[in-house]
Formats: C-alpha cells, structure tokens, sequence
C-alpha cells in the first residue's frame, strides 16, 4: 500500500533574482510554469537567504542554520561537514526516500587536489557523490558548476562531461566555457551557447531528475532535491531562449553605486564587489547583453519545470506532490554598478520563493520578511519530521493557511570577506535594512525601504539614525549573534 505522506520537491535554482518572474511583476520574462505554481499557492516577495554566497547560503538550507551556528561563511572555505543533522537525515528518519539532481556545493575542487591526484591531470568528480551521500541523500547526481567542465589545468570528469563527450560535443562547449572565464575581463560578457538546447545543462540535469521518478520506488514517500546550476554565469542561454531575448528591452536597475561611510565597508566595495563585477566595463549596452541571456537561462529552467509537473501528471503524483521553487541568492545584472552577489541589496540577497500544495490554494502573495530556513522548517513540517536542533527556521505552513508570516525581530543574513577577516551581519525589518561588520561593530548600511525602495541613500553615518542603528544591533543583531554553534552527530 502507497504510503500517503505527501512526496516534496524542491527546485532550487543558482543564483536566480526574485523579480526575474512573470509572477513577481517582470513583464518580460517568460516563466509561464513559475507562474502557475504561484498562482495556485503562496509566493514570498521578501525572502533572505542566510547569506548572499553559494556555500553558506546552501549549508544553511540544509542545516536550518545561521552561518555563524555552522561554520561556513564563505565560498572555498571549508567543506560541509557530513556529521551535520540535516534536513535530509531528518526526512529518511521520517521514512523518506531522498534524493539529488545537480548543484550541492558542499566541496569545492581545489586546482592543488587535481595535480595530486595518483592519475595525474584528471578527477573523477564523480567520486565525491559518495560525500554528497553522507548528508542523507540516498541517491545522488550531481553537478558542481560549468566551470569545472572546462578547467585548463585538469580533465575534471562528471556525468554531464561525459553526456556531451559521448556527443561529440564537448570541445566546443569547453572551448565556449573558457572564453567568458570567471575573474577575466570576459566573466560578465553575454554569450549563446555552442550547444543545441536539448544538451544545456538545465535540460540534461531535468532529464536526470525525471527519469529518477520513473525509477523510484513507489512504497516510500520521496524528497527529490533538483538543483539547477544555473542562471549563475557563465551568462550563456541556449540557442532557442537566446534568439527569443536577443532584442529585449531589458531595464536596468539603479545603476548608482554603493557609497559607504565607514572604512571596512569602504574597503570591500573597493577591493571585492567592485572588482568582481568588472564594474568599469558595465555600461548599459553590456549589461543589456548579459540581462539577455541571463532571461534566457530562467526561461530553460521554467520550461523544464513545467516538463516536472507533466511527469507528476503522468505519473499519478500530482496530487501528492508538494512543489517548492527558490534559489540560494540573487544576482544584480548591474544593479548599483555590480554584477554578481555578496552584498545585501534586494537583488542579492533576496530570493525567489514559491510553495505550491498539492490540493492548490487560493493565490497569495506574502509580503513580510522570512528567511530561506524557513522553507527548510516547512518541509520538515510538512513531512511530519523532527526540526534541525539550533533551527531558527519557522514553518509556514500556518502562512499558508492563511495565517501571518512567522514572527521574528528582522530577518537575517551574514558574509564573511577572508582579505579583510570582516564578518558583516545585515539585519532587515519591515521597514529598515542595516548592515554592521561584528568585530568592529562598525554601521556599514542603513536604508528606510519604505521611503528609499531602491537602497539609493544609505544613512549609515546621519546622525539622525544612529539611534534606530543602536536599537536594531541591540533587538536583532545581537541576539542572534548570541546564538550558539550546533555541533555534528559524531
């Protein structure tokens, strides 16, 4: 007999803006299936992920954890630890078959492993599945980013490599991937992919995905994690979604950059966010260019989407199957002059979040802040499993009902920058944004969102707000600050 839990999916995309979605209000974009998954369940206008970086953000879904409680709070840091309790492990507990297709991030290959490999100039990157494993997934495909497909210094093998080479299409997508290579003066250029639109790799990990649910055993409720590598850069749409853009009158956002008051902030402005975006080459028409292809990537991972519903459809599972659409951060496509992430604005930090019943439910749109973890209090939630110890994660299920946003002093999110060991801690409320660096205690951001939407005027250093910065590091820094570390289960 089928055990009537409900099955959970949950799509999770790389670096994908919240407003790039026709449902978000984007009169460009095309998400057609997005869009129908928020029009039959609840979309979150104002969710934060816990940090606006690959590897904190995705060790904090999986933890239900604030950076600063786990341990990870930049990208090429420190691996995951598998001893971690997860949602994951809380799920099979729960009976829960579980798996994942795509990006983890929970390592990261260093150039130093490929040489010191006993086979020389080559890894098998699919060896580390077994490590992705030990977080609690039962099966697992996974893909790193397009980058390691095309590493000059090594032969980096995983299934998607060896799908093109079996195609014969793999040097010239390699070839591709190495002209708009990351920290050149190429990284930010918009490009079409070489390849035909069946072989991106948003469609080969979908197709992953769904024949996974075709294998799967139907005597166990399932969790299948589908997580797509991109909109992140390279900016390469395929072919088909390319053309549709390529004369698009994409707006762009507040092209101002960031002014800072205090010198830390200053500092990583400068030294980091100013020269990872290029931000001397990002004039309207380059930043067009790249906003193109960057729509063309989400359009993929819609129309994939929708080929997800249809095998739920086929398949019978519709009617059990919650469906959970987010991102582990935003991109700003030159917003204030940046590309990118690392940094608190609302097309950085913010992500998209969309949680559609089985049974569908009146279309409602939240608008108070929560936090990335809170999907991940939901799912446990919603599985009838045990919540993460040390979570500050709230369910929403009770939002989704129709209740209030889960109740908490402001939402919270954190980035550690290694050059300047600064750690800087933003929390938002309804109204304010403030973002401090925690050794110095230093105010590095303050914005009035209500009067100020656009973060154009940071009031940092008014002394007229320096009282509403004192109550804000006292009522919601600093507790959370306070919070413990939770160690593994060893």
């Amino acid at each position: 007999m089928t055990n009537q839990r409900p099955n959970i999916i949950y799509l999770f995309a790389d670096q994908h803006r919240q407003d790039v979605l026709g449902c978000a209000g984007n009169p460009i974009v095309q998400t057609p299936y997005l869009d129908r998954l928020a029009g039959e369940g609840v979309r979150f206008t104002r969710m934060y992920c816990q940090s606006p970086i690959c590897q904190p953000a995705r060790a904090s879904i999986i933890t239900g954890l604030y950076t600063h409680q786990h341990g990870v709070a930049r990208n090429f840091g420190v691996d995951f630890d598998p001893a971690w309790p997860t949602l994951m492990k809380n799920l099979k507990k729960a009976g829960y078959t579980t798996a994942q297709v795509g990006k983890t991030h929970f390592y990261s290959p260093r150039q130093g492993e490929f040489k010191n490999t006993p086979r020389g100039p080559e890894m098998d990157l699919r060896q580390f599945e077994g490590f992705v494993q030990g977080f609690g997934f039962d099966d697992v495909v996974e893909e790193f980013d397009r980058y390691v497909h095309a590493f000059p210094q090594a032969r980096l093998i995983t299934p998607y490599t060896e799908h093109l080479r079996a195609k014969g299409r793999l040097e010239p997508y390699q070839e591709q991937i190495r002209s708009v290579w990351r920290l050149t003066p190429h990284h930010w250029d918009g490009i079409t992919s070489v390849l035909p639109q069946e072989d991106d790799l948003t469609c080969f990990l979908a197709d992953q995905a769904i024949d996974w649910l075709y294998r799967r055993k139907d005597d166990q409720p399932f969790f299948l994690m589908l997580s797509f590598v991109q909109p992140h850069v390279p900016l390469m749409a395929d072919p088909i979604w390319a053309a549709y853009y390529q004369s698009a009158d994409i707006p762009r956002g507040p092209s101002q950059a960031p002014t800072a008051s205090a010198d830390v902030w200053r500092q990583y402005l400068e030294q980091r966010l100013f020269t990872h975006s290029n931000s001397h080459l990002l004039t309207d028409a380059y930043v067009l260019a790249g906003a193109r292809q960057y729509y063309g990537m989400v359009s993929l991972i819609d129309q994939r989407i929708g080929d997800i519903v249809k095998t739920l459809e086929e398949l019978g599972l519709s009617k059990n199957t919650w469906l959970i659409y987010s991102a582990d951060h935003g991109e700003m496509l030159g917003d204030h002059n940046l590309m990118a992430k690392m940094n608190f604005y609302r097309s950085s930090v913010l992500v998209p979040a969309i949680i559609r019943p089985p049974k569908k439910t009146a279309f409602r749109v939240v608008a108070e802040p929560t936090e990335a973890i809170d999907l991940t209090a939901t799912i446990l939630d919603l599985a009838g499993a045990e919540p993460l110890p040390g979570s500050q994660g709230r369910s929403l299920l009770p939002t989704l009902e129709g209740g209030p946003a889960p109740s908490r002093p402001a939402a919270f999110s954190a980035i550690e920058d290694r050059a300047s060991q600064a750690y800087f801690v933003m929390a938002a409320t309804d109204r304010y944004r403030l973002t401090i660096e925690r050794n110095s205690g230093a105010p590095c951001e303050f914005f009035d969102l209500v009067n100020d939407p656009d973060e154009m005027d940071n009031r940092a250093g008014d002394p007229a707000c320096q009282g509403i910065i004192r109550d804000m590091v006292r009522d919601c820094i600093e507790p959370c600050l306070a919070l413990p570390p939770v160690s593994p289960e060893r």
